[in-house]
């Protein structure tokens, strides 16, 4: 590139011109942001984007604004985008005569920044505008007192995304993925207050809600009908007396008060030896009425959405509303067809019987009765809308850097809805007023999320406060959590959403040092900082809870993006960064993929540990255990009773000397259903001793401890001794899951114990410690069978089998995992 163009293009320019007859408008700054070295270089990748700029005035002559391609300032009404958010823009405005001139905008900080400036000649106002992370319309006015002399609109386009594709769509998906929740909330959650009509609910808003809940609004109407709720009306007649039936309390009352209605018969009812007959009294007939209370509710209900049709349907056919012209024929059809429809319903026979609503319902029929609980249901939610409160509506559309936090983390959770069962948001709440969103810094949203084979459970928080902490408290925009079976405590990953980029230019350090756009060095420290803060005590010294931290930033060149150092060191140290977009989501979503899948051991692999732990935490996981024979309720008193167990050395393993603890293994044929392993205690001293020509290990203990499960023996047994390790001894519940020797019978356990609690293991033979290899391990419901078949794995289910390679099984046990998912369900 030519240096006398590049320093050319690197000066301030006049963007745009306008000259009035009282005074002339200047606007100077660069014609392209930051992400592009010159403007040689925009023009050649500028899109197809268009900006919007309009000028009106009484007094105005002439407009122009400068054309990127013909680099000079031109008339016309399309141009490219030449102002940009995080840009400064010098604005001067200088008066022809001695007019006194003010600057006006809505927003505070742009209004005080242009100020008059007293010149020789005349005073200029004169003052920067500055777009922080705003994109949008943007309008200010110059005024003489109180008369407008002109009024400027203009554009503000993202330097970090795409105006047209990325932008649009943050708020498309935002807005959509609200809504989702809300509806999702709604169709499980039955609302049960008091139905006023709310003026929150705007009337796009009680479109979109009505005709999405329409047809099963007319359903609950026909149910009703077909199955209505009625009473049985009373109604009381005078007749003679020879002709009253069965009386009712209430006509033993009148004839109780009417003694003198009596008279003397020859066949009456026996009064006190005398017989007796009323000259007349009253009999009840009953009159089945639908007239109820419920269904002049429901009727109510019905005229109620009629009339809001009706003035929605007056408003979209006002050819004189100002806004008339943006409304869809189809919308206004559709709204006229649903109004006539329900017209129709509430002139049927049926609904012409019931009678006015006079009072208020507070009815277990409205809440519970099939045809009711929908309609009423159905009422409540268009009537009231869907009311957004906090940050999310108060946030202007214009701030980028917080729409990209919402939308990071709604997106995360779309994410992850596509593939693991929901189970409760606090995103949507409800109250008296209607529906609201909880998405702010002042309160902790969550979703939370259940895999449908394993059922570990997923909670993605945003913006979690984490106090108290030693040094200082952590709020990471989105942290996702993850539950493994056989784990007390969860995964946390820490997504960072950072609307900041580097785009690596020319000569640049971070071009030479990470060669292609990236995350900011900073927002990568930042991620260590994470990690290192967030630590949780228990019991002991502190330990790091974070396993991960990741920024997300604004970028759609993934394939790109891949050999960036940033995010190779995720594989390396679980420190990195990932593009994120609307149309980038894939490098992230197979990263959540993995660690969703991935095993409780992977996942510990991966972490993070200060230096010399590995080695110790090895050491710990590998802590062998003999499990040793009692033949007798004496042996086992003497060994509990003097910590001392004596054996044969003929009867262990040829490994004995590894062990550090002993357990004891209780025969089912001595002990009956005693029988098992119930107790270990860690190895103190131990001395070989010679009696009667035998070698005697003696085995000093400490303290018994017990199990809080025991193994069981079920059809298996052990001759002398075994050797297992502690943490397959605390996990197993049947004798034979002691029985693992390799790397693939340890990975088929671990793999089976996601998907079930109880796991069968057959042997090759009934003791273990004459056994050479376990032959299948099948889950509790017999869904998953595995056979170790030679150097492969054969997966058995209740309708096929697939195979795999004992190499893939043990290094790729997550392509193992998602295949058993994919076939579970």
């Amino acid at each position: 590139m030519d240096s006398r163009h590049s320093g050319w293009d690197n000066v301030d320019r006049n963007l745009v011109e306008i000259d009035t007859e009282k005074f002339t408008l200047v606007i100077k700054g660069k014609p392209y942001h930051h992400r592009y070295e010159s403007l040689k270089q925009y023009k050649h990748i500028n899109p197809e984007e268009k900006m919007y700029f309009v000028a009106r005035g009484e007094s105005v002559l002439t407009t122009k604004v400068y054309d990127v391609q013909e680099e000079q300032l031109m008339e016309g009404e399309s141009f490219a985008p030449i102002f940009f958010e995080n840009g400064v823009y010098q604005i001067i405005v200088s008066p022809k005569n001695d007019e006194k001139l003010q600057f006006y905008n809505e927003h505070p900080s742009l209004r005080k920044a242009v100020t008059r400036v007293q010149m020789p000649s005349n005073e200029l106002l004169m003052g920067n505008l500055t777009f922080t992370n705003e994109v949008g319309y943007s309008t200010f006015s110059i005024l003489e007192g109180e008369n407008e002399l002109l009024e400027v609109t203009m554009e503000v386009f993202p330097s970090k995304l795409s105006y047209k594709e990325d932008y649009h769509k943050l708020l498309e998906e935002v807005n959509q993925e609200v809504y989702n929740l809300a509806y999702h909330f709604i169709k499980k959650t039955y609302v049960g207050t008091k139905s006023t009509l709310t003026s929150e609910s705007s009337w796009s808003e009680f479109y979109r809600l009505f005709s999405d809940y329409f047809d099963q609004f007319m359903r609950s109407l026909s149910q009703i009908e077909s199955q209505p709720h009625h009473e049985l009306k009373k109604e009381y007649r005078k007749v003679r007396g020879d002709q009253l039936r069965k009386q009712d309390s209430t006509g033993r009352r009148h004839l109780r008060k009417r003694p003198h209605l009596f008279h003397k018969v020859d066949n009456g009812i026996p009064v006190n030896g005398t017989p007796m007959m009323p000259a007349h009294g009253l009999n009840v007939h009953k009159q089945l009425s639908y007239n109820t209370l419920e269904n002049r509710f429901v009727k109510w209900m019905m005229q109620r959405i009629i009339h809001k049709l009706h003035s929605l349907y007056s408003l979209l056919t006002d050819r004189k509303h100002p806004y008339q012209k943006e409304f869809d024929s189809e919308i206004t059809q559709q709204v006229f067809k649903m109004k006539s429809q329900l017209e129709k319903k509430l002139g049927s026979t049926f609904w012409r019987q019931i009678g006015k609503l006079d009072r208020s319902v507070m009815s277990l029929v409205m809440q519970m009765a099939p045809g009711y609980r929908e309609a009423y249901q159905t009422y409540l939610i268009v009537s009231r809308g869907l009311v957004l409160h906090g940050e999310l509506s108060k946030m202007s559309l214009k701030d980028v850097a917080t729409l990209y936090e919402y939308w990071t983390f709604l997106k995360l959770g779309s994410i992850l809805s596509t593939k693991y069962k929901s189970v409760s948001q606090d995103i949507i709440q409800v109250n008296r007023q209607g529906l609201f969103v909880k998405l702010k810094e002042s309160a902790t949203a969550k979703r939370v999320f259940q895999h449908p084979q394993t059922d570990e459970r997923i909670t993605l928080h945003f913006q979690k406060l984490d106090r108290p902490l030693p040094t200082v408290a952590q709020k990471p925009d989105s942290m996702l959590s993850i539950e493994k079976k056989g784990k007390k405590h969860h995964y946390h990953y820490v997504f960072d959403a950072k609307y900041r980029i580097d785009f690596a230019a020319d000569g640049s350090y971070y071009k030479r040092e990470y060669g292609t756009t990236g995350p900011m060095e900073e927002d990568i420290n930042t991620m260590h900082r994470y990690r290192d803060a967030l630590v949780v005590q228990s019991n002991g010294p502190y330990e790091r809870y974070a396993f991960g931290a990741y920024v997300l930033f604004p970028w759609n060149e993934e394939h790109e993006y891949e050999a960036h150092k940033f995010y190779q060191s995720i594989n390396e140290v679980n420190i990195g960064g990932f593009p994120f977009l609307p149309k980038s989501t894939s490098l992230v979503e197979r990263f959540i993929d993995r660690l969703i899948e991935s095993t409780p051991e992977q996942l510990q692999e991966e972490g993070m540990l200060p230096r010399g732990a590995l080695e110790e935490w090895t050491s710990s996981l590998e802590e062998k255990v003999l499990v040793v024979k009692v033949g007798s309720e004496e042996e086992l008193e003497e060994a509990i009773k003097t910590k001392t167990l004596q054996v044969a050395q003929q009867d262990l393993k040829k490994d004995w000397h590894q062990a550090q603890y002993i357990a004891i293994y209780k025969p089912k044929q001595v002990f009956g259903k005693q029988g098992g392993i119930y107790q270990y205690a860690s190895v103190g001293q131990v001395d070989i001793k010679e009696s009667n020509g035998n070698m005697i290990v003696e085995f000093q203990l400490d303290i018994w401890k017990s199990l809080k499960q025991a193994v069981k023996p079920v059809n298996y047994g052990i001759s002398n001794s075994i050797m297992t390790t502690l943490s397959n001894l605390k996990d197993a519940n049947e004798l034979p899951e002691l029985f693992m020797k390799t790397d693939a019978h340890k990975q088929m356990w671990k793999m089976l114990r996601r998907f079930s609690k109880q796991i069968k293991v057959e042997l090759d033979h009934s003791q273990l410690d004459g056994a050479s290899s376990i032959k299948t391990m099948t889950s509790k419901d017999k869904q998953i069978i595995f056979e170790l078949i030679g150097d492969e794995v054969k997966v058995n289910f209740p309708e096929h089998s697939e195979v795999f390679s004992i190499e893939s099984f043990i290094r790729q046990p997550n392509t193992v995992f998602r295949e058993l998912s994919k076939q579970l369900g």
